[in-house]
């Protein structure tokens, strides 16, 4: 016995250091890893949705933009699920019950998209009710990671964030090659259906969550004073202008929905090879979360913006010899080019927005930490939405269309120019690593009575990072 369980401790000892970045694998953080592991296998239904918009509904490349851009609109609005879920506890719950039915919801979300969806407007409802239920659930393990981010010292600085996007990414893996193959030998109805059984598994860890009972009764006390407690807050000098700044870097043009309508309508990329791109996309997101992790945690995040931001900007030019066909006349083809292309700028961009999740932690004074963290993240989403809209109008106004794309090329030239426009703005971010940043933040905020917003917040796009 005694040599069994010295065994099942070194298997844990190791797990802990070599998979979970050092984190200790309690029920809990493996019901949390859970949650951003289904974030991540909901991909198995992108590219469904994708070619469900444009060959079923017949929607155009702006079009689809701008739904893209409402479907964000629940992560803009994260922070009034967490005012909420604090003051309207379910069955006594603050955690486990949001959870349990935000896997219902994706699950009836998924399931509408694959019987009673035939219409744009439907559509609209279903993707918003889908990302409504993983923004929900996103919610409340985020404020978990927040909790456990200040316990953090600098040196495992950005190892949970780390770990929690790695199962994300994890979850892409899995299922990124399937979104494409399954494409290919069934409708988009059924990957629909075989999607709507993943959000259950958020329902399934509910339990996991710690979370003690509470009187089942409405108090918007609490609320009030974070809410007074969140003004004092953001509007301190040193938390306003970073978050300006990443609002500005963020909210700049998208290309994306343009580009899956020419890589499908003009190169001829079959929903299997597009399963192929989001594989090695999915495998280039880990390897950035990786070089993060391992080598450029503690580098000033003025730094890391500054050069992945210059680095991002000259590579995504190369889109250009893809848009324009000249790759063809260097003898390379469509197919190993986008492949390339993709895997260099998805672990640019991974590695740029991983400050972004370690900066908005560390931001957050003491007393507030996921109020402020879902604020935060909510104002980082909110510039993804106006990122997919004004895309969406700059593609309305050069003519680009599901078959012309004459002007594809100065769209991409505008999205990939705009993102530098931020940067001489860079001093509005710490100078130093962001371990002292609390130091510099001094606030007077007393914690309220009732549990603080930690009961339920923070994190993420529905669509994937970009540079």
């Amino acid at each position: 016995m005694f040599v069994s369980q010295s065994r099942l401790d070194s298997v844990r000892d190791f797990l802990k250091e070599n998979v979970f970045y050092g984190q200790d694998p309690t029920p809990e953080l493996l019901a949390i890893l859970m949650v951003y592991f289904v974030q991540g296998i909901l991909g198995l239904a992108r590219l469904a949705v994708s070619f469900f918009l444009k060959d079923d509904l017949g929607l155009t490349p702006a079009q689809v933009a701008a739904m893209m851009g409402i479907a964000a609109l629940p992560w803009v609005i994260k922070p009034v699920f967490g005012f909420i879920s604090d003051s309207v506890p379910i069955f006594g719950y603050r955690r486990r019950s949001y959870l349990v039915l935000s896997g219902i919801l994706g699950c009836l979300a998924w399931v509408g998209m694959a019987s009673i969806v035939h219409t744009s407007l439907a559509a609209t409802i279903a993707i918003v009710l889908s990302s409504f239920s993983v923004a929900i659930s996103d919610v409340i393990v985020d404020s978990l990671v927040v909790e456990r981010v200040r316990q953090e010292s600098q040196s495992d600085a950005g190892s949970l964030q780390s770990l929690c996007w790695s199962a994300t990414a994890l979850g892409g893996i899995m299922t990124a090659y399937f979104s494409g193959w399954l494409l290919s030998h069934m409708s988009t109805q059924r990957v629909f259906l075989i999607t709507a059984t993943f959000p259950l598994l958020v329902s399934a860890v509910a339990g996991l969550i710690a979370d003690p009972k509470v009187k089942t009764q409405i108090n918007l006390d609490s609320t009030k004073h974070q809410v007074r407690q969140l003004w004092q807050a953001i509007t301190q000098k040193q938390i306003l202008l970073p978050v300006i700044f990443v609002f500005l870097w963020q909210a700049t043009p998208s290309s994306e929905a343009a580009f899956f309508f020419f890589t499908t309508n003009d190169l001829g990329f079959d929903p299997e090879f597009l399963g192929r791109v989001r594989l090695v996309t999915s495998l280039a997101a880990l390897l950035g979360i990786w070089v993060f992790q391992r080598y450029l945690k503690a580098v000033p995040v003025r730094r890391i913006f500054l050069w992945s931001t210059l680095i991002a900007a000259a590579l995504g030019m190369t889109t250009l010899l893809l848009v324009t066909h000249a790759n063809r006349a260097l003898g390379i083809n469509d197919q190993w080019f986008s492949l390339g292309d993709s895997l260099i700028l998805t672990v640019m961009g991974q590695i740029a927005y991983m400050p972004v999740l370690v900066l908005a932690a560390r931001l957050c004074p003491p007393g507030i930490e996921a109020t402020m963290f879902a604020l935060l993240m909510s104002v980082s989403n909110l510039a993804g939405l106006l990122s997919h809209e004004s895309g969406a109008l700059i593609m309305h106004w050069l003519g680009i269309t599901e078959t012309n794309f004459q002007q594809l090329w100065l769209l991409v030239t505008i999205a990939n120019l705009s993102t530098l426009l931020p940067l001489p703005l860079l001093n509005w971010l710490p100078a130093q690593g962001t371990d002292v940043l609390h130091q510099d933040l001094a606030l007077d905020i007393t914690p309220s009575v009732e549990p603080l917003l930690s009961e339920s917040l923070a994190v993420e796009l529905i669509t994937e990072p970009r540079n």
